[in-house]
């Protein structure tokens, strides 16, 4: 348990730190990155936010809230209390056209900075658990690596950065905005921002 939750936060920073990201989308106060190594996808999208970092954090790492601002969570519910850093959840998220709705069991880990410079993070990462087995009625998916980290710039603003490793799983819900035909991510990423504000 202990090494599932460093793997989590670790997994999330090392993506943070990687370079060669290629800017795909700019908006006012949404940009949209992506990053491809291989086969793999990966996805930034930076908010800057008119609130404090810390309430920021507070607000991101409750994953019942999501349902309010992004609909790709249809619900959302607490499977267990790991810990108060640690919290694993069962997301329902809606049918992509000709496919099942998908659901997701996953482990939440959020911590707070060390140092002054550091992000608040809330990284997000697939889990079993044996009480909550796959059921017939959805298709079970896999997050490999995803959350968020809020930099804190004033005190009254933040920069909030959602980082997503694309797995087939999550890929139906991206593929039409990274080929331009759908705003979803940034419809969503202007939804997160009026909600955190």
């Amino acid at each position: 348990q202990a090494y599932l939750s460093y793997s989590n936060v670790a997994a999330l920073t090392h993506l943070a730190s990687k370079t060669g990201w290629d800017i795909t989308r700019t908006l006012d106060n949404v940009r949209i990155w992506t990053h491809e190594e291989g086969a793999a996808l990966a996805l930034r999208v930076e908010m800057q936010v008119k609130v404090p970092s810390d309430i920021a954090f507070s607000l991101l790492s409750d994953f019942r809230l999501r349902p309010r601002w992004d609909r790709h969570f249809l619900t959302c519910r607490v499977l267990q209390d790991v810990s108060e850093e640690e919290k694993i959840y069962h997301v329902t998220a809606p049918p992509t056209t000709g496919h099942k709705p998908r659901d997701f069991v996953i482990l939440v880990s959020q911590r707070q900075p060390c140092r002054p410079q550091e992000p608040y993070t809330v990284a997000v990462r697939s889990v079993t658990l044996r009480t909550e087995p796959p059921r017939p009625e959805f298709c079970r998916s896999e997050i490999l690596c995803a959350g968020f980290q809020i930099h804190s710039s004033g005190s009254s603003s933040c920069t909030v950065c959602y980082f997503n490793q694309v797995t087939s799983g999550v890929m139906p819900y991206l593929a039409a905005n990274l080929t331009g035909s759908s705003k979803s991510i940034e419809d969503t990423a202007l939804e997160c921002i009026k909600f955190l504000e």
